[in-house]
């Protein structure tokens, strides 16, 4: 039993944190303007987008310093797919309508292509699932059956079997690379990071709900718990283990590189699917974290078996971890990591990828910035726990900087060198998909992203009535937005449905001494006109539905609420 677990949504986050404020260091600076970073971001996202479309489409990232395209993670178009989500966040309804159009017309996954397993999962199949789930709120007219059926989904689905071969091995783990005709080749090697086995519960987990077929969430779970069968005796993980042996080729363990999205699939797949058994395995590891690596509100890398520093330095895609650590309510612990990363990025204009935190100066070869998202990612969480100005000062700096430094004509450009601000000629899709996204919502607080459950959708799907946009987005590590309700919706034998409902709309409707009636109109159940009254009916949903004038057969009366879907992303309920 976790006795530590509350509920866990924005507002209990900035409860939280109002008790914190003492803690924290009072911000600095004149008030910043949101408005006006508001719409130099999107500013940012077309001056890159429109290019991408003129110079490289359909290559997967655009080359802005000699303004063509090239593929790199399996030509998908990928840019295309990344930033999907990102126009409909800026409120491009025509646009994401074009785009679906075009990649259901040009994407095909039927090639002789060795693909990244890890990439194409949180890429492709997490932007092609975001896309899907999103279709209707963008005006797209969706076929019957939607969101357990639609052209995106198939394309996720086809995807994502793609990637099953992977998982093929003695111990579950997938192997790090795919042939997407031919499965894995005879001479792949075994090697694969920590990441890249324990990535996939997100989009496989929302495919399998999706789709009623298991398989995907299986093969996900099995990896995962394989990770935690094999962790050290100290708590720890290492950074690359042989997928076939479950031997650890690489006992560095930390946050970061090739670590990193392990930690964050374990908080939001639990929070996802309500899984008590993912979060628990998170809090072990974050005890370990805090007693082996942790140093002065830093995190360093150490020996997996004997806690011992192995790498004094903190990488740029560390930065994710104080936005992780609000998801768990760990916001004052969380505002002093971000500080320090934050001082970082103001002695240099980004985040180098190593930085040497004894030198306070960065690591020779590592000196580089693509552009990544991690810090303004947690600022994003934090303020929207906190409201604290520090964090908007962040975006501001980073919007100012960006521009500043890596903007070209064609595009935005990877800066090679935090030192003497050379730049690489790469933009990779992530600058569209996660920094734009993320820098875009810092300023937009008003954005449906952050709804808090005060307006949602009732769509009808073959299984009953499914609450849909109400909130609680949980972003996979591409920046692509799930809707948890949606896994709600479709996860239901087919023939056995309307009996199991026939069943219990008997059993309710006895029980109530007749005070509700219900008849099947076009495959809907309507609450009959008469009735005024749901007192059996208590929690958030039902509160929502009752202004509708309407209440789904199977909501709040047969299920308790720590089962149901928390509109303001409560993870779970203590009941001891």
């Amino acid at each position: 039993m976790l006795r530590s677990l509350r509920p866990l949504g924005w507002l209990w986050l900035w409860v939280l944190h109002s008790l914190e404020q003492l803690a924290l260091p009072a911000a600095s600076g004149r008030e910043i303007d949101v408005a006006h970073y508001r719409e130099r971001v999107k500013s940012m996202f077309y001056h890159a987008y429109d290019n991408y479309l003129e110079n490289a489409f359909p290559y997967d990232e655009l080359r802005p310093l000699t303004c063509d395209g090239q593929d790199t993670w399996g030509s998908f178009s990928l840019t295309l797919i990344d930033a999907l989500d990102t126009l409909l966040i800026l409120g491009n309804v025509s646009e994401f309508q074009r785009v679906v159009n075009v990649l259901q017309e040009g994407v095909n996954f039927d090639i002789d292509v060795n693909a990244s397993v890890f990439e194409t999962n949180i890429r492709v199949v997490g932007g092609l699932l975001s896309a899907h789930l999103l279709s209707k709120k963008a005006g797209i007219e969706v076929e019957a059956g939607w969101p357990c059926s639609g052209p995106l989904l198939r394309m996720a689905e086809d995807a994502a079997r793609k990637l099953l071969p992977a998982f093929q091995t003695p111990t579950g783990m997938p192997y790090g690379t795919v042939n997407l005709l031919h499965g894995v080749n005879p001479g792949e090697t075994p090697i694969t990071c920590t990441a890249g086995i324990g990535t996939f519960i997100v989009e496989f987990a929302t495919l399998s709900h999706l789709t009623g077929d298991p398989v995907f969430e299986d093969v996900a779970r099995k990896a995962l718990k394989t990770l935690w069968k094999n962790r050290s005796s100290i708590g720890l993980v290492g950074n690359h283990v042989d997928v076939t042996t479950a031997k650890w080729v690489a006992q560095d363990a930390g946050i970061g590189a090739g670590v990193d999205s392990y930690f964050e699939y374990l908080v939001k797949g639990a929070i996802l699917l309500q899984d008590e058994e993912l979060m628990s395995m998170f809090l072990d590891y974050n005890k370990a974290i805090k007693n082996y690596t942790k140093f002065d509100d830093w995190y360093l890398w150490v020996q997996m078996y004997k806690g011992t520093v192995s790498m004094p330095v903190f990488q740029s895609l560390e930065a994710y971890w104080p936005g992780l650590q609000s998801l768990i309510g760990d916001i004052d612990s969380a505002m002093r990591t971000f500080l320090n990363y934050y001082t970082v990025w103001k002695q240099f204009g980004g985040l180098p990828e190593f930085y040497n935190i004894p030198q306070g100066y960065t690591v020779e070869k590592r000196e580089g910035y693509p552009l990544r998202p991690e810090l303004i990612e947690s600022a994003m969480y934090l303020y929207r726990a906190t409201r604290d100005p520090i964090l908007l000062e962040l975006g501001r700096d980073v919007v100012e900087s960006i521009e500043k430094i890596s903007k070209v004509d064609c595009g935005f450009a990877t800066i090679k060198d935090l030192r003497d601000h050379r730049l690489d000629n790469r933009m990779e899709s992530f600058f569209l998909a996660e920094t734009v996204k993320y820098l875009y919502l810092l300023f937009d607080s008003d954005n449906f992203i952050h709804n808090n459950g005060s307006s949602f959708d009732v769509v009808l799907t073959p299984y009953g009535e499914c609450v849909l946009g109400a909130g609680g987005y949980i972003f996979n590590t591409e920046a692509h937005p799930i809707d948890p309700a949606a896994l709600h919706c479709c996860w239901k034998q087919k023939e056995e449905q309307w009996e199991v409902e026939d069943l219990l709309r008997e059993f309710y409707s006895l029980k109530r001494n007749k005070k509700f009636t219900f008849t099947r109109t076009s495959d809907k159940m309507e609450k009959d006109s008469a009735d005024t009254s749901s007192e059996d009916c208590k929690g958030p949903m039902c509160s929502k539905q009752k202004t509708k004038g309407r209440i789904p057969l199977l909501s709040c009366p047969s299920q308790p609420f720590n089962s149901k879907l928390a509109v303001l992303g409560q993870v779970f309920l203590d009941n001891t």
